[in-house]
């Protein structure tokens, strides 16, 4: 090497890209030969849960797994959270044209559809998860915190110390976090990241979530965003939070002039959001898992409805104006692909804009046992599947080769677990063996 030539900060890169199932894939690559791009197997995109590569439509020529291209920015990398590693994300290119399968490129044009209306989608996280354990019968299981309560804070609620290491290493990979605290349940946990630009936002999130289940496998415990993985415990959701900025830089969601302190802007796509609320569902509650948490008398966001600063609907509209005004979208979890779910909810969000729709009226019920609407979320996979092709509108906003891929996947998801559990109705309330070995080491 030329003595004048620049050296690398670190030893190593990983190079990272999300899936269609939200899963990071990547590669280690010695900070010598890393050079802006590598290569892999498009059979990536044919492959689920279960490593068997299926036939799945997309636009992909799948004859002979060609390659696609993972091209990044050393210029982006930011410092990992193993030592001497630098982290970076790449987009996919297949024939030197973005790959429109990657979840990263569909959120990408849904920016970019929004940019084309002069706004620029700011969205922030909230996560939800539980903290595992193996018992003496090498079965995952709450770690106990008996002490433990909502809004808890400290040892009492984090008695192993993984959640303050999780939080130190997420600052030190350039990872903003907002709030860290005990959850609803035990030993649950809701982690927050700062807002940001919907494609910073979307990859701090991809990023934490492997950060955080890394760091609980260092310490010998599992950190599960699975929506339902307890049975007779609380669901975890992902609440994905949504404003638009203006060309000013001004909160465009936000309208003094209005009684509610809400613009046209922000009612229309509310009203997109519940126009297209059970095609939303298939990639926010991407998992047979999912329903298992979406049932009634939660607050998780499976009607159809809205309300000022109200928990038990779909979307919640948080009590702060001026520039805090947003939306709270309560329907995912976090087994969702934040990709994916965030460009479905912007996507619905402009159909709203584009169609001139309007909001039904607030719900003032308490969304559990009275409520103003009763179209819900679909109840199964399988049926959020078929709503979700059924609603063309939000197939091409969304893309349809990205769409079809997914849906070919969780369509053959759902038929698997169905072979399975031939008996599954009768197990609503239960989670099956087949959900932990497919989901748990994942999500």
């Amino acid at each position: 090497m030329n003595s004048d030539e620049p050296t690398s900060a670190y030893s190593r890169y990983r190079v990272l890209w999300p899936d269609h199932l939200g899963l990071a894939r990547g590669k280690y690559l010695p900070a010598r030969s890393a050079s802006g791009g590598t290569s892999f197997s498009i059979g990536v995109f044919l492959q689920s849960y279960d490593r068997v590569l299926y036939d799945v439509s997309s636009g992909i020529d799948s004859v002979g797994l060609p390659d696609l291209d993972a091209v990044y920015d050393l210029e982006r990398a930011r410092p990992g959270w193993e030592p001497g590693t630098g982290i970076v994300i790449a987009d996919l290119v297949l024939d030197d044209e973005p790959f429109e399968t990657s979840p990263r490129q569909v959120l990408r044009r849904a920016i970019e559809a929004w940019r084309d209306q002069g706004f620029s989608p700011v969205v922030g996280f909230e996560l939800e998860a539980y903290l595992l354990h193996l018992n003496e019968e090498d079965d995952w299981v709450p770690v106990p915190s008996p002490s433990s309560y909502l809004y808890g804070t400290g040892a009492h609620a984090d008695s192993t110390g993984v959640i303050d290491e999780i939080m130190e290493k997420a600052e030190a990979s350039g990872i903003p976090i907002e709030s860290v605290n005990g959850e609803f349940d035990v030993p649950q946990f809701e982690l927050t990241l700062e807002f940001a630009d919907a494609l910073t936002a979307v990859d701090n999130a991809f990023l934490f979530k492997e950060l955080a289940r890394e760091v609980a496998h260092g310490h010998g415990l599992k950190l599960t965003f699975m929506g339902k993985p307890v049975a007779e415990k609380a669901g975890s959701g992902l609440h994905i939070n949504l404003s638009m900025a203006d060309d000013q830089g001004n909160n465009a969601f936000a309208d003094d002039s209005e009684g509610d302190g809400l613009s046209k802007l922000a009612r229309q796509v509310l009203a997109g959001l519940l126009d297209h609320h059970e095609a939303l569902s298939a990639m926010c509650a991407p998992t047979v898992n999912a329903y298992k948490r979406l049932v009634a008398g939660e607050f998780v966001g499976q009607w159809a409805n809205w309300g000022y600063d109200h928990r038990a609907v779909a979307v919640r509209v948080p009590p702060q104006r001026g520039l805090r005004t947003r939306l709270e979208h309560r329907l995912s979890d976090g087994s969702a692909n934040p990709y994916l779910a965030t460009a479905a909810i912007l996507q619905a969000g402009l159909l709203g804009v584009e169609d001139y729709l309007y909001p039904e009226e607030a719900e003032t019920g308490d969304g559990l046992s009275s409520r103003s609407t009763e179209r819900r979320c679909p109840e199964t996979l399988g049926a959020a599947v078929e709503a979700l092709l059924a609603d063309t509108a939000l197939v091409n906003a969304v893309g349809a080769d990205a769409v079809n891929n997914f849906c070919d996947h969780k369509t053959i998801e759902w038929r698997v677990f169905t072979e399975v559990e031939p008996h599954w109705r009768d197990k609503s309330d239960m989670i099956t063996a087949w959900e932990y070995e497919t989901y748990l080491p994942f999500h």
